[in-house]
């Protein structure tokens, strides 16, 4: 265990960033899903919120970057052959 007081502060600290980085991970991966089990026109209404939820993830790095863009662009690929 921690000795120092900073590190206990640093231990607290990394285990909400890390819970709350699962979280918004998680949910980015529900709005995927649920964006490729959709039909035509609720895909579409879907996309722009989905794509911001990547490029969030991407900027906090959470995902990396390529991730996102390959994320984004199969998303773009479905979307548009419904």
């Amino acid at each position: 265990m921690a000795n120092h007081k900073s590190a206990l502060k640093r231990i607290r600290n990394s285990e909400a960033k890390r819970l709350r980085n699962k979280y918004q991970h998680k949910t980015t991966r529900n709005a995927i899903k649920k964006l490729r089990e959709a039909d035509k026109g609720e895909a579409e209404k879907l996309y722009p919120s989905v794509v911001s939820m990547i490029d969030k993830l991407a900027k906090r790095n959470i995902i990396h970057s390529n991730k996102a863009a390959n994320l984004k662009s199969k998303l773009a690929k479905h979307v548009a052959a419904l």
